[in-house]
């Protein structure tokens, strides 16, 4: 990863807060396009998000799900029990822990996860294609640094 440029002034914060207005404009607007294009295949980003999770970075209990997304481990459980109801999950065994257990996507949740890639690829390749890919990496980048300074919590408390 690049070093962070020097600053040449501190930034204003109507140009943070111009980050923040603009950020939370995309989430809604990527939520509306997910619901169109996923449609009740992929009802919920968390449904999606924690799917999409176990299928990529393999079992995960439901406790570091949880950690991972700053939501309470019974939240979680609801949501990884409405995926095993739909037969996308499944429950393992955990052999580090006895009570523990691992959820994994199952084939048919491991479909789901690369036809919802398929769809977004194709999706983000029409939104994108008028910005550079070295603006998209600026980009990135810009909202990896801003987003790692509210990850120090004793920086704005």
């Amino acid at each position: 990863m690049k070093r962070p440029r020097k600053l040449r002034r501190r930034p204003r914060p109507d140009e943070a807060m111009a980050i923040v207005s603009e950020t939370i404009a995309l989430y809604h607007r990527l939520r509306w396009v997910a619901e169109q294009i996923y449609g009740d295949e992929g009802r919920s980003a968390a449904r999606r998000g924690v799917l999409r999770g176990v299928a990529r970075y393999g079992p995960q209990t439901v406790s570091a799900l949880a950690r991972t997304r700053f939501i309470t481990r019974q939240s979680m459980r609801e949501l990884v029990a409405g995926l095993v109801d739909g037969g996308l999950v499944e429950l393992l065994p955990n052999p580090r822990h006895r009570r523990a257990r691992l959820v994994r996507a199952t084939a048919r949740g491991e479909a789901l996860v690369r036809r919802m890639d398929e769809r977004d690829e194709r999706v983000l390749a029409a939104a994108v294609g008028v910005i550079s890919s070295a603006d998209l990496r600026t980009t990135a980048e810009t909202l990896r640094a801003f987003r790692s300074g509210f990850e120090q919590e004793a920086r704005w408390r």
